[in-house]
């Protein structure tokens, strides 16, 4: 189990708790890294996270895959790089996540995280439990 009846997060106190799971994201080709929450997204097919992290990890934002993507707020650019994902003793091996310059978040999407996991969201008791 990765982790079992978590408690959502408020990331600004005048925010709805939501569930943020704690993630170190590492650069495989040099370990550079940052901790951060991350948004559990159901909704999001992919992970992705703000361009803001990629120069302190080490990537050069605009030499990755660039592809056009379509997000709740219309079309955006997106750069693809080479990352990990740990949490709680899990480790993703190496998957190319989009690096996106409008987004604020990390987000934690299906086919690059979330499919590993039988995810539980209690939303009345504002915990979640990912096995």
């Amino acid at each position: 189990m990765l982790v079992e009846n978590y408690p959502f997060i408020k990331t600004h106190p005048a925010d709805i708790a939501r569930p943020y799971l704690p993630i170190t994201i590492i650069n495989p080709e040099n370990q550079k890294e940052i901790n951060v929450y991350a948004l559990i997204d159901t909704g999001a097919d992919e992970c992705a996270l703000p361009a803001s992290f990629a120069p302190p990890l080490g990537h050069d934002l605009q030499s990755g895959s660039q592809k056009k993507i379509s997000t709740g707020n219309g079309l955006t650019i997106a750069y693809g790089h080479t990352i990990c994902i740990k949490a709680f003793g899990f480790l993703t091996e190496n998957v190319l996540i989009d690096f996106m310059p409008n987004l604020h978040i990390p987000l934690l999407g299906v086919r690059s995280f979330l499919n590993n996991f039988t995810l539980k969201i209690d939303y009345p008791n504002r915990v979640f439990s990912i096995i």
